[in-house]
């Protein structure tokens, strides 16, 4: 019997996949959380071999809290299952330490043949994923250009972003402009949503 833990922080999807995979003999879902700050915890308490994060979460992201159970708990392995396929996040959660990496409309067999291919220790991932991931690479952004398009996420003004991050507002300027040239985007916002949608905002 594999001890499953279900990491999400919508409880329609949680009880819909925990149903799923109890339908199998040979797993079983021993714990669910709403937050990547409680997953570590858990997998301690509940003596967890395969936790299934998705990305984002309060708390901790999912990715954070991978890279914290495989630390703390190396025995236990983690699978990202998540509705954000994309492939900045895949690269990231592979680097965290997850032995897969799949979204959440896989087929219910397909889930369940992942997570005891994970616990097997192989790794799983999404064939359209994997491809995508090789053709973008790493990210183009400095520390700092990342910095400032996560503080600009929140959509405040430059002057707001220069007080964030103790910054002067033409090197806030200088930053975003950078940014917006490496991300091949027109505006401030595009530079942030093409950032995001790789993964490359998330924090390591």
């Amino acid at each position: 019997m594999i001890r499953v833990l279900l990491a999400d922080d919508q409880a329609l999807v949680r009880g819909a996949m925990a149903a799923l995979l109890d339908m199998e003999a040979d797993l079983r879902v021993v714990a669910e959380v709403g937050r990547g700050d409680e997953v570590l915890a858990a997998v301690r308490e509940h003596q967890v071999q395969v936790a299934l994060l998705d990305v984002e979460m309060p708390g901790l992201d999912g990715i954070a809290a991978a890279r914290q159970v495989r630390r703390e708990v190396p025995q236990c392995r983690v699978l990202m299952v998540t509705t954000f396929g994309r492939a900045g996040y895949l690269r990231q959660a592979m680097a965290a330490g997850a032995g897969g990496f799949v979204v959440k409309d896989t087929p219910a067999r397909q889930l369940a043949d992942a997570v005891r291919r994970v616990h097997e220790g192989l790794r799983v991932v999404d064939p359209a994923l994997a491809a995508q991931s090789l053709a973008l690479g790493d990210s183009p952004l400095t520390e700092r250009e990342t910095q400032v398009l996560r503080a600009a996420r929140e959509g405040g003004t430059v002057a707001d972003v220069a007080r964030e991050l103790s910054l002067s507002e033409g090197t806030v300027r200088n930053h975003l402009s950078s940014a917006i040239g490496k991300t091949g985007a027109r505006t401030r916002a595009e530079a942030v949503r093409l950032a995001d949608d790789n993964g490359w905002l998330l924090k390591l």
